[in-house]
């Protein structure tokens, strides 16, 4: 019984922290990677019953060690793709999030580099702007009175200082455009950011979108509050 529930334990360990690296290096598609999660709540679930029959029907062959091991190991099976589920359905079922709603910034050397991908460069429209409204209404356009070529600078130091890849920057156009990859499936998101003059101030606008997915899990609003965090604290030096 013990080495069953090891077994369980680590199967569903696996089910849920391998199908990110499988899927980041082409192995298993998405969906395929998605099942995985659930098959490893299961098998979670599996092995905390068969520790909890254990426990009370052979006790003598528990060892502490070993049944810490299989509930952590089961926990985390369980306590991820749940976690995930959740932030799911407390957030909008949209990937393409902007600063300015009514006129989005517009990738450009970005989008020959998501010709590919399921979701186009071009902005969701007008239900994903409405929605947006209603779950992250502090996401607004930035205005400052710094000089437009200090804010370039500034964002161009803020991209590089949270480890996105730079794509674009493009003075004149007021356009900086880079790439997050996320640690774990290796997601590609694409970031704009826009500074415009606006008589004696300057008006900054940020846009995140993934390249796959339906729902970004808010992941696209937490990379712009990311960013504005970043610029505050570089312009602040």
């Amino acid at each position: 019984m013990k080495v069953l529930v090891s077994i369980v334990s680590l199967i569903a360990f696996l089910l849920v922290a391998l199908p990110g690296p499988l899927y980041k290096f082409g192995i298993l598609d998405l969906g395929t990677a998605f099942t995985g999660f659930k098959f490893g709540v299961f098998a979670g679930i599996a092995a905390l019953v068969l520790l909890g029959i254990q426990v009370l029907f052979k006790r003598d062959t528990v060892r502490l060690s070993s049944a810490l091991t299989a509930v952590v190991l089961s926990a985390i099976a369980i306590i991820i793709p749940l976690s995930m589920m959740n932030t799911a359905k407390s957030v909008p079922p949209i990937h393409d999030i902007s600063t300015d709603l009514i006129n989005p910034p517009e990738f450009v050397a970005i989008a020959p580099l998501r010709a590919d991908a399921p979701n186009p460069a071009a902005y969701d429209g007008i239900e994903t702007a409405e929605q947006q409204r209603d779950a992250y209404p502090e996401l607004q356009t930035l205005t400052y009175t710094q000089p437009k070529s200090k804010l370039m600078e500034a964002t161009e130091k803020a991209v590089n200082n949270l480890g996105w890849e730079l794509v674009n920057n493009d003075a004149s156009a007021g356009i900086i455009e880079a790439t997050d990859t996320t640690t774990w499936f290796g997601f590609q998101d694409d970031v704009v950011i826009r500074v415009t003059d606006e008589g004696s101030e300057r008006l900054v606008d940020i846009r995140s979108k993934s390249r796959v997915g339906g729902s970004d899990l808010g992941k696209n609003a937490e990379r712009i509050r990311t960013f504005i965090e970043e610029l505050e604290g570089v312009l602040g030096e």
